[in-house]
């Protein structure tokens, strides 16, 4: 029998999951046999990340299954942090719904819950991206603004605090969108610039679609709508052939 590390077939799953290769990540970590109940734990976390990332991707209903999983692990063996990480999972888990089901009334628990998330995190990363929740939630459920710009400010602060170069993209992500519908046109090609930089950095490929699409609409702003067609074809063919119908959809409405 050949033995691995399980932190090592955590860590490429995960590499594996922000390229879009979900189905590849599920396999791999269920054709490894953990024994030990730390690792068990480890391994249902590694699952249950990849199944929500691909709920909200695809549209899929992989998480509930692979949350309940974690719940039972985390029974067999308590950790403080899982625990926290496992409460963002259900966060992300509900608002997925909630925001393409058009069920805006449960905004206001969703932000108590990621405000309760970011005040207990166990590290800075970790607060920014439960701050980062809030904001998105507060943005695209209750439709304020002024709060969700500033649980977006402070998910870039604490992002940059940590290093964490996927909270920061996503902070600027949204504070740049904030930009472009005030008319900063410039702050808000800076801040989605840095935002793609630092997707293609650590190779997520959602994310950097999703900024790319982005990037079109701001062509379209500045007056270069043959430049915004271009750019939202090749993003529109590279949704379809990664198999994540909300940016092929954008980008096919863009281009209609």
């Amino acid at each position: 029998m050949v033995q691995i590390e399980v932190a090592a077939v955590v860590g490429a799953t995960r590499q594996l999951m922000l390229a879009g290769q979900w189905g590849t990540a599920r396999a791999l970590l269920e054709a490894v046999n953990a024994v030990d109940p730390a690792e068990v734990r480890e391994m249902a976390l590694a699952l249950a990340e990849v199944a929500v990332d691909e709920d909200f991707a695809r549209r899929t209903q992989h998480g509930e299954r692979s949350l309940t999983a974690l719940g039972r692990a985390l029974e067999a063996l308590p950790d403080a942090t899982t625990r926290w990480d496992a409460a963002l999972l259900q966060l992300r888990s509900d608002y997925a719904p909630a925001l393409f089901g058009g069920m805006a009334e449960r905004g206001d628990s969703l932000v108590a819950q990621a405000t309760v998330l970011r005040d207990t995190a166990p590290d800075d990363g970790r607060a920014g991206m439960a701050a980062f929740y809030a904001g998105v939630i507060a943005d695209n459920l209750l439709g304020d603004p002024e709060s969700a710009f500033r649980h977006y400010t402070e998910a870039l602060k604490r992002g940059e605090s940590a290093l964490d170069d996927l909270v920061v993209s996503l902070a600027l992500r949204h504070l740049g969108d904030h930009a472009h519908t005030a008319g900063d046109l410039e702050l808000a090609r800076a801040q989605w610039e840095r935002s793609t930089e630092l997707r293609q950095k650590i190779g997520h490929l959602l994310g950097a679609l999703a900024q790319q699409a982005l990037l079109a609409v701001l062509l379209k702003s500045e007056g270069d709508e043959a430049g915004s067609r271009v750019l939202a074809t090749e993003v529109h063919r590279w949704a379809g052939q990664a198999g994540i119908p909300f940016i092929e959809q954008q980008t096919a409405e863009m281009l209609a």
